[in-house]
């Protein structure tokens, strides 16, 4: 007869095939905490509901705190033969107590174990991410504010499009994150139900109390469907997905990061805490930390694909498919953690060269929108017409091989008379940038406000 716990009705062993594919203990390990927290609260509830009595519960309950601070301490031996972290926790809760430990899983399987536990986790998992990314809004909001008025180019199709200023392009990255948060905390609120006691998948005949595990463990309310229950993991997709649109975000900072530091750009620098040298090129200074956040943002959104593809034809209740849930949820979370981090320590070592993005903010006629709104603004030329005419204007500056601003007034006039000496006055970029201040623009005054207003909310949200 085969030693599984589960194993009363089979005779053999089985194949050592079966035995590797089967095992999850290599990487379920890491739910031990929450396997014990759920185990806790479920033996107080079945000594509660008088379905284990009080000296087999004490004996549980000792034991397992006992195996948690052999985990700690790393005393525990975690045993392939016995699956996963579930059979684990089990067998070496009987080693310590004796026969009471058989008495720790009534009403309630490994399906509505596996759930909680996981649950659970990605729970966590949320918490910790939430404040990480409040600290890389922090982190954007400071520099930000400090760099509200430099000056930079504004790019459409990576092509100089109109000077904005440096303060203004991280805000873009605050707001980005904030939504990042909302998903996060919306899969949060959406998963804090608990499934312990749905049991296999239908329930079960002992008088349990769901809503006794259920504020146990910090969830809003018990499960409603048993079923659902040990079937869903739309709760981890959805955190798979707030985390892969996370890493989209945080591939695009990066990837303006590994630009920026290019001698083309030289907009920002690094210094050696977030770069790398070449092993033949002694001159290089590799942004290895943005390249790697960049890289990684394509592990993250594989796991979320990966996770939609195992469950898109599963049958209700439970299949055995749904082990592979987890790595690839663990290798995801644990991927964006290290990101964000990385991300916000490049944030805070990233030097500004603001004279280097204010002559990149000159060059390409940045400012041509500008002088088309003045056309409108000082001449009532339809704004098609202004176009046209500023157009024409960037057409002679750019065979001359001059900005706009260097032009003489007879140069303007000989496209559209009625132009004055004023129009000089808009074809600076410190004036470009200063003029944009129509709520959520560029200007300096707007970003600095707006930085504040961050940095306000997120102190107010620092626990």
């Amino acid at each position: 007869m085969t030693s599984k716990i589960w194993g009363g009705r089979f005779q053999d062993a089985t194949d050592a095939v079966l035995e590797a594919i089967n095992v999850s203990i290599d990487f379920d390990k890491r739910l031990w905490p929450q396997d014990i927290e759920a185990s806790l609260a479920h033996v107080a509830m079945l000594e509660a509901c008088g379905i284990v009595s009080q000296a087999d519960a004490e004996k549980i309950a000792d034991g397992l705190v006992r195996i948690r601070q052999e985990i700690e301490s790393g005393a525990f031996v975690f045993s392939r033969k016995l699956e996963d972290i579930h059979m684990n926790v089990e067998a070496r809760l009987a080693e310590l107590i004796g026969p009471a430990a058989g008495r720790l899983h009534t009403a309630r399987s490994r399906n509505d174990q596996v759930a909680v536990d996981f649950r659970l986790y990605i729970r966590d998992c949320i918490d910790r991410i939430d404040a990480q990314l409040h600290d890389l809004q922090q982190a954007l909001a400071e520099k930000a504010l400090a760099e509200a008025a430099s000056v930079m180019p504004g790019f459409t199709h990576l092509q100089s499009a109109q000077p904005v200023t440096f303060g203004h392009h991280l805000l873009a990255y605050v707001e980005m994150i904030s939504r990042d948060r909302g998903r996060f905390q919306d899969a949060r609120r959406r998963l804090n139900e608990s499934p312990l006691g749905a049991a296999a998948l239908a329930g079960t005949s002992f008088p349990i109390d769901r809503e006794m595990t259920a504020r146990a463990l910090g969830f809003d309310r018990p499960t409603a469907n048993s079923l659902d229950s040990v079937s869903a993991r739309d709760f981890a997709l959805e955190t798979l997905a707030a985390a892969a649109i996370c890493a989209t975000h945080l591939s695009r900072f990066a990837e303006e990061i590994v630009l920026w530091t290019t001698s083309q750009f030289a907009f920002v620098s690094l210094s050696d805490k977030f770069t790398t040298g070449s092993s033949i090129m002694p001159q290089k200074r590799n942004p290895d930390a943005a390249e790697l956040v960049r890289g990684k943002s394509g592990r993250i959104i594989g796991a979320l694909q990966a996770l939609l593809i195992v469950m898109k034809g599963l049958p209700l209740a439970y299949s055995k498919d749904m082990q592979e849930d987890k790595e690839g949820a663990f290798d995801s979370l644990d991927s964006l953690a290290l990101c964000i981090a990385a991300a916000c320590g490049m944030t805070r070592d990233m030097t500004v060269n603001a004279q280097r993005m204010r002559a990149a903010a000159g060059a390409g006629y940045a400012t041509a929108t500008d002088l088309a709104d003045w056309l409108v603004r000082a001449l009532g030329l339809p704004f098609r017409e202004a176009h046209h005419v500023t157009g024409r204007i960037v057409g002679i500056a750019e065979a001359r091989g001059l900005g706009l601003e260097e032009l003489e007034l007879s140069d303007l006039q000989g496209v559209e008379p009625r132009i004055t000496e004023d129009v000089f006055g808009v074809l600076g970029v410190e004036r470009s940038v200063e003029s944009r201040t129509s709520y959520g623009g560029a200007a300096p005054s707007n970003v600095r406000a707006q930085a504040q207003s961050w940095l306000k909310r997120l102190e107010a949200e620092r626990p």
